[in-house]
């Protein structure tokens, strides 16, 4: 027995100090959601542009598909395709569960997600992390939580928001978080119902501008390294009322289950219907000829890394902007829009980072949104512990860690 108690102990030791974090480096992550790549200049971010040259900048950060907000931020912070990480749209229906997800059912029911965030890859090597409000913070993922968090509250204010993330670390070393990942959702709500020229946007990236320099100047005054990381989801683009498709102009047929994302539609076919019908609706809807709409073959399925899965559904249909897809003529459309294929122009999003483990004055043409989370393990000095589609040589040179 005593030798088996030894024994048992030495394995702890050697579990525990294999997952030790390396580095004294604080980051604090912001999601500005909905704020595109060209924000900085179109709508005059003087404090974020000042920011972006004291820092690093990438010009144009894609989002992975499709470009919405919550499975962008998981990518975010899993490192992860949707596929991987199980967050393949803001809405989706799993046919092994016979039951739709929607944003935040996480907090419900975190099987939902499947990948280990940086919250809790922060927790795991003994460190703390706090998050407000990023999406799917509050879910218990594979028993964690991080140390600080809240539950989701659109009326939560936004000085709030940052003064507590000064609060935070303002704690004793033993207490501090290493980690502090906050969203902000104005930009978005104000891209949709304005659109991303107008001047109510303008004014909203104007509101979250100033919150951003004053966090960062309020983060410079502190005496240990802290990294200011500024992001968003997507970007944002006009969407074109009299351009709406409706649902009923695809001539779906009773054998499947439909999902309308607006800018996508998902179809799942019912139980006993075979490939051949699910087939002759792709030939269906392709011989509509509908402006900007295709339905993925093989091959874009590949290229989008959505295979087909329980939640992808058996047909993904896709619309281009600024056209987008309604249930009925009367349903609401907005004057902006995302969640398009990520390659538009305008789903780009931004991402400025600026601090001490941070090369100064220095810009990337582009990347992909997937590279930020091994980035971030990097600059805390944490040991990726799970697969990861992302690659840390892309932002690797742009950082001053060992």
């Amino acid at each position: 027995m005593q030798r088996l108690v030894v024994f048992v102990i030495t394995c702890f030791s050697i579990m525990t100090s294999s997952v030790y974090a390396t580095s004294d480096q604080h980051v604090v992550l912001i999601s500005i959601d909905g704020f595109r790549h060209d924000y900085i200049e179109k709508h005059k971010a003087a404090h974020i542009a000042a920011i972006a040259r004291q820092g690093t900048r990438v010009m144009s950060m894609q989002p992975v598909y499709p470009a919405n907000t919550f499975p962008n931020h998981i990518s975010l912070l899993t490192g992860l395709l949707p596929v991987n990480h199980g967050i393949i749209n803001n809405r989706f229906y799993d046919k092994a569960r016979h039951d739709y997800y929607k944003m935040g059912k996480g907090y419900e029911d975190s099987t939902w997600i499947t990948a280990m965030p940086m919250w809790n890859l922060v927790e795991t090597h003994g460190l703390k992390a706090a998050t407000f409000f990023w999406p799917e913070s509050d879910a218990r993922i594979g028993g964690q939580l991080p140390t600080y968090h809240f539950h989701y509250s659109k009326y939560a204010d936004y000085q709030q928001r940052v003064d507590q993330i000064m609060e935070w670390l303002s704690y004793p070393e033993v207490s501090r978080p290493r980690f502090i990942a906050g969203y902000f959702s104005l930009v978005d709500t104000v891209g949709h119902d304005f659109g991303p020229d107008a001047p109510e946007t303008y004014e909203a990236v104007q509101q979250l501008d100033a919150l951003m320099g004053q966090l960062y100047k309020r983060i410079q005054a502190l005496p240990f390294k802290v990294n200011l990381v500024l992001v968003s989801d997507h970007g944002m683009t006009p969407v074109d009322r009299a351009k709406a498709i409706e649902e009923s102009e695809l001539h779906i047929s009773e054998d499947f289950l439909v999902l309308n994302e607006g800018e996508q539609i998902l179809l799942y076919a019912k139980d006993g219907v075979d490939q051949a019908a699910i087939e002759a609706q792709r030939n269906r809807i392709n011989a509509l000829r509908l402006p900007g709409v295709q339905v993925f073959d093989k091959d874009q399925r590949q290229h989008y890394r959505m295979p087909h899965n329980d939640r992808t559904g058996d047909l993904i249909i896709t619309i281009a902007p600024p056209a987008k897809f309604i249930k009925r003529k009367d349903s609401r459309v907005g004057p902006g829009g995302h969640g398009y294929l990520p390659e538009h122009p305008d789903m780009g999003a931004f991402f400025v980072a600026a601090g001490p483990a941070f090369k100064a004055g220095l810009t990337f043409p582009a990347m992909r949104n997937l590279e930020v989370y091994p980035a971030l393990a990097k600059i805390l000095g944490l040991k990726v512990l799970t697969p990861i589609d992302g690659q840390l040589s892309v932002l690797a040179p742009a950082l001053q860690v060992e």
